[in-house]
Formats: C-alpha cells, sequence, structure tokens
C-alpha cells in the first residue's frame, strides 16, 4: 500500500497592530491584537486534531519564525492538544528583513524611493531579493528532505508545518513552485492564513500549490 503523499503547511501568524495598518514588521517583535489571537484560536479546532487536518500524529516537525506573533500563533494553534508537536524555532523563518524601511507604509517608503519594489530591488540594510530567495531555498530543502526521507524511506511523519510571515509566505509559495521570487506579488497571505503545498502525480520532482489562505479571515 502506497504512503498518502507528505504536505507542508505553510500558516501566517495572526493580526497584529502592523498588518492592520500596513507597516512593514520584519525583525520588530510585536503581539499579536486580541483579534489576531482569536483569529488562531477561532480555528484551531476545526483544523488541528485527531482526523482533522493537520493530524499531530502526522506532523514530523513544525517550524517557527522567532518573532512573537509567529510562536504566540504556533501555541495558540495547538493549545487544544495535551502537548506541542516537535518543533523548531529559527531565524530560517524570520520575516523578511526590511532594513531602512522598517515600520514604515509602502506610502512612505514610495516618498523615499517612488520606484521601490520590494520584489526586485530588496530591502535597504536589510535583505536583498538574494539574500531573501537564498534563505527560504534552504528551508525548502529541509522540508522536502523530510518529505523524502517520509515518502521513501518510511522515515519521519507525512507533514511539515510552518508558522511564518506574510512575505517570507509569499517567497516561499513561489520558490516551492519553481517560479522566480517575484511570483510572489501575485500571492495574498492574509493573517492567520493557511496555505496547503504538496506535489502532483505522487512526484517529488513536481511541487505544487493545494490551497491558499484557508480559514482566513479575508476583507
Amino acid at each position: 500500500m502506497s504512503r498518502p503523499m507528505p504536505r507542508l503547511f505553510l500558516i501566517r501568524h495572526g493580526e497584529t497592530e502592523w498588518s492592520l495598518n500596513g507597516r512593514h514588521t520584519g525583525r520588530t517583535d510585536i503581539p499579536l491584537t486580541a483579534r489576531g489571537e482569536e483569529q488562531i484560536i477561532s480555528k484551531r479546532d476545526l483544523l488541528v486534531g485527531d482526523g482533522k487536518p493537520i493530524d499531530p500524529k502526522n506532523i514530523c516537525v513544525v517550524f517557527i519564525s522567532p518573532r512573537q506573533r509567529s510562536h504566540k500563533t504556533f501555541h495558540l494553534l495547538f493549545g487544544n492538544l495535551p502537548s506541542t508537536p516537535d518543533h523548531v524555532i529559527t531565524e530560517e523563518c524570520r520575516e523578511w528583513d526590511y532594513g531602512e524601511y522598517e515600520g514604515l507604509l509602502s506610502s512612505e517608503i514610495k516618498q523615499k524611493n517612488n520606484k521601490w519594489d520590494i520584489w526586485k530591488d530588496g530591502c535597504p540594510g536589510g535583505e536583498s531579493v538574494e539574500d531573501m530567495q537564498c534563505r527560504v531555498d534552504t528551508v525548502i530543502a529541509k522540508v522536502q528532505q523530510h518529505h523524502k526521507n517520509y515518502l521513501e524511506e518510511g522515515v519521519g511523519s507525512r507533514d511539515v508545518v510552518i508558522v511564518a510571515h506574510g512575505h517570507f509566505n509569499r517567497v516561499f509559495i513561489s520558490r516551492w513552485v519553481e517560479f522566480p521570487l517575484a511570483l510572489g506579488t501575485h500571492f495574498n497571505v492574509e493573517p492567520g492564513g493557511v496555505s496547503v503545498l504538496s506535489y502532483n502525480h505522487r512526484s517529488l520532482k513536481e511541487p505544487a500549490l493545494n490551497a491558499l489562505n484557508l480559514y482566513a479571515d479575508i476583507n
């Protein structure tokens, strides 16, 4: 009997004050709003549990950004379980470092540089496009190695989970499907939304996007 195809659940943290008003939030460590916490709590009984989409017995590992908005999201999401699944808090899953543009609105950035496009220009004093792509590609390689071990060797479990950020997730989806990072401009990744990444035709050589913004509050 063949094993079910492995999956990655890619989750954006819940709402923060800065995600609500559009400020670029990279290294700044701000908490979830009360609404942001409720976004996660309200969906966990639908999403997480025995026989549910994110089934603890199927989780190999969870990778989490170190920013409190992400690890709070993780603990809220799995707060209905007797114990949390194996997890790793890693800077590899942090948000894009916005450098000089940290905390600014897009309109404020345009006043400094009206031709600025993060997908082409990166961030002065922060991470370039090349920096971001390299970092995300490193995480993808780790996820796909877990998937390979499970599918081909029967080692570990089916699913990986990542709890991270808006731009990180948009870049991740683009690179997962083997497109340039700039494709991310065409994906909306909402606070608290869940994306599902897997493969076509039962082939690890054909990574695919299965779902985007599951259970998200889309305004």
